[in-house]
């Protein structure tokens, strides 16, 4: 014999009665828009590359101004230029052996401070 679940039990005892949206959700749930999951993944993967991309562009920019600050000061066109003409003075200041080994020296901190960022690049999870 089987018992209806809305009647009362033979015991006298009222038998919990369920209303009908309990077995599938609740009112408030079936309302509520679906989650943003997939949204929040595309958002991240999106961030992601753009860190990526943004220390590429650093190491690569950081090397490239410093093999030139390395190599140019040492060149002759790094006195005998348009610029410097028109002031003696910093033309004097600029061929300085003690001025092109402090731009060598920032061009080749430059060039080390590229490689440890690409050297201890990580991605966060």
């Amino acid at each position: 014999m089987t018992t209806d679940p809305k009647l009362p039990a033979e015991n006298g005892c009222a038998a919990p009665v369920q209303p009908a949206h309990a077995q599938t959700g609740t009112a408030a749930t079936l309302l509520d828009p679906p989650s943003s999951a997939p949204v929040a993944q595309a958002h991240s993967g999106l961030q992601l590359w753009l860190h990526r991309a943004s220390v590429f562009l650093f190491v690569l920019i950081s090397a490239v101004a410093g093999v030139l600050l390395v190599i140019l000061p040492w060149t002759p066109e790094w006195t005998d230029n348009y610029l410097l003409l028109s002031f003696p003075w910093l033309r004097t200041l600029v061929s300085s052996g003690f001025f092109r080994g402090l731009c060598s020296g920032l061009g080749l901190l430059d060039i080390w401070i590229g490689f440890w960022e690409a050297l201890h690049y990580h991605e966060h999870q």
